[in-house]
């Protein structure tokens, strides 16, 4: 993982998502991220939040009900099938994407997320958990984190490393608060992406 090249990181089996979207689904910090959007968008609490590695991306979510069946939803791994629902809603619209082939993909598999192969996973799971408004530091600190590792100025693994030190060090200067507004939000990630590039010399060295 240490070694991984861009190339590498951006060769995704099933998706076209674009470079940086890429990036963050090889650390696995996009799912991360939607975990927090999920407590936000649905008021659940963290521990009613999981995530599952699914490497045919097939089923893009599941709900579990307290009666113990499952909903999934499937389709196509696309964008262009999540766009038509945003662009149509609360309607339908004929979409561009093949039609999902189950008989073809035959198997689905899942597997429990590796933290510590994956400790992006992990830094998101703590500053949902912490409320105290790193979920902004860790946005901004994984932007410059992944657009370094772009531009060969930071390994793969240094992705990570880098948001993490950023939230430490954020902690320590007093930064971690919940923003009040969303212009308190832009200064808040502001304040964190300058703190990014402060400290991505001294990560890209250690983690190189």
């Amino acid at each position: 993982m240490r070694s991984a090249t861009i190339e590498q990181a951006l060769q995704h089996p099933n998706w076209s998502m674009g470079r940086k979207i890429t990036v963050d689904s090889a650390t696995m910090m996009n799912k991360g991220l939607e975990v927090i959007e999920a407590h936000h968008l649905f008021g659940l609490p963290s521990g009613q939040i999981d995530v599952l590695v699914h490497p045919q991306s097939v089923i893009h979510g599941l709900v579990e009900f307290r009666d113990g069946s499952v909903m999934a939803q499937m389709g196509p791994p696309d964008m262009r099938v999540p766009i038509a629902h945003c662009l149509a809603w609360p309607e339908r619209i004929d979409g561009a994407a093949a039609a999902l082939d189950l008989a073809r993909i035959a198997t689905l598999t899942f597997e429990v997320p590796d933290l510590v192969r994956f400790p992006a996973l992990r830094l998101a799971r703590m500053v949902l958990e912490a409320a105290n408004g790193g979920a902004t530091v860790l946005n901004a600190a994984n932007e410059v984190a992944v657009a370094a590792f772009l531009e060969n100025g930071l390994g793969f693994a240094g992705i990570a490393a880098l948001v993490e030190e950023t939230l430490v060090q954020a902690d320590r200067r007093g930064l971690l608060r919940e923003p009040e507004s969303a212009d308190d939000a832009l200064s808040v990630d502001h304040v964190s992406r300058s703190l990014a590039l402060e400290l991505l010399p001294h990560i890209a060295a250690k983690a190189s």
